[in-house]
């Protein structure tokens, strides 16, 4: 992969081949559209992008990025022209990106850019696009704009036709292996991780360096073969569900714990010992965008586990009709070859069908957790014999 900060991304030589042009000075604009399926480095490319730009050397500099100050700062969401907006909430609504704009309008404090990156464009309300298109359609000249999305079609066709469109793609399974063998993880390991995340970058990482992780998978891809009884198939229900509530619950219990404290902290509740009449409607508010939070985070544990269920359904459909290349999942083949023998391909493309739904039901319905679980597994269940 290309030296300096460009290393961070892995598979995409030719978007890193498009954004060190840009940054040459050919083909640059001042508004970027990154697009990628989850995992594939949409924002990170964006940062590095932002990082070469704002450096003297392109960020390909014997002392990029770790001793260039532009580079470091950049990378570590400290720089101060280049801001990031991301999101723990459902939505990113129109008063974070009106403040987005009121900066957008400033002349950057250093003699380069002022950057504006928008992790998860995807998420913004109609409110929020609103406003942030009169910003595009009249741009500061030293103002960048860099949004992130899965597809071209999930950013108003008002914006993306005003910006250059930046396309990434899945790493193949050996480009992540590389890439953890690299960081020292073993290769037999990183060789599991790369194919258990389906070229996630982000989720190869958590596979390969923390067990608890693995241990969860392996509990989530086992589900499909034990599905032979309508009680199997509410329990399996209710251990998914609840698995991914406390994995949620332990990401976000320590940055909850820390904003409380530093709201106390803000309002002098630790010093003076008492709370001022103010202190009450900013817990309040503090409180509800953690809730708020928090259900994304479930509901983002909830989504990865239903992708492990449709690799496992996937593995045997390749192998019922022979399809070429390993199984993503290889480490349990034999029971992959119990479904693909006890089952069609037909309906194991109707389960991962179903599998979807249950998704949809949950993060666009709305439809509770457990009640949306128990019916797909209800649905995925053993046909009689």
């Amino acid at each position: 992969m290309t030296a300096g900060v460009w290393g961070t991304l892995v598979g995409q030589r030719s978007t890193v081949d498009v954004l060190r042009t840009a940054v040459s000075g050919q083909g640059m604009t001042h508004a970027w559209l990154f697009t990628g399926p989850p995992g594939s480095g949409r924002s990170n490319a964006a940062i590095a992008f932002a990082a070469a730009l704002q450096c003297p050397q392109g960020g390909v500099g014997p002392d990029c990025p770790d001793g260039c100050h532009a580079c470091h700062t950049v990378l570590a969401g400290s720089h101060a022209d280049v801001a990031v907006i991301r999101t723990e909430k459902l939505s990113i609504g129109v008063d974070e990106v009106r403040e987005l704009v009121r900066r957008a309008s400033l002349s950057p404090m250093g003699d380069r850019w002022q950057i504006l990156v928008v992790e998860d464009a995807d998420r913004l309300t109609e409110q929020a696009c609103n406003a942030l298109l009169k910003a595009i359609e009249e741009p500061n000249g030293r103002t960048i704009w860099m949004l992130c999305a899965p597809t071209v079609e999930d950013v108003l066709p008002t914006i993306r036709s005003r910006c250059r469109l930046v396309t990434l793609s899945t790493p193949t399974t050996p480009e992540v292996t590389a890439f953890l063998v690299a960081r020292g993880v073993e290769e037999r390991l990183a060789s599991y991780a790369a194919r258990a995340s389906q070229g996630h970058i982000g989720r190869a990482r958590a596979l390969a360096f923390d067990e608890a992780v693995r241990n969860r998978r392996q509990e989530v891809v086992g589900m499909p073969a034990r599905l032979t009884s309508l009680g199997r198939c509410m329990d399996a229900a209710t251990r998914l569900a609840s698995t991914a509530k406390e994995e949620a619950d332990a990401i976000t219990a320590e940055l909850d714990a820390r904003e409380k404290g530093d709201l106390d902290s803000a309002y002098g509740v630790v010093e003076r010992g008492r709370r001022p009449r103010e202190y009450g409607p900013a817990l309040a508010a503090l409180e509800k965008a953690q809730r708020t939070r928090a259900k994304r985070r479930h509901l983002d544990v909830v989504d990865r586990g239903l992708t492990d269920l449709v690799s496992v359904y996937r593995d045997a459909i390749a192998l019922a009709t022979g399809a070429p290349g390993a199984l993503v999942n290889e480490e349990i083949r034999d029971q992959v070859e119990q479904i693909a023998q006890s089952t069609s391909p037909e309906l194991n493309l109707r389960r991962i069908g179903w599998i979807f739904e249950a998704r949809e039901q949950m993060l666009e319905f709305n439809v509770p957790v457990a009640l949306a679980l128990e019916s797909m597994m209800v649905a995925l269940k053993a046909p009689e014999r």
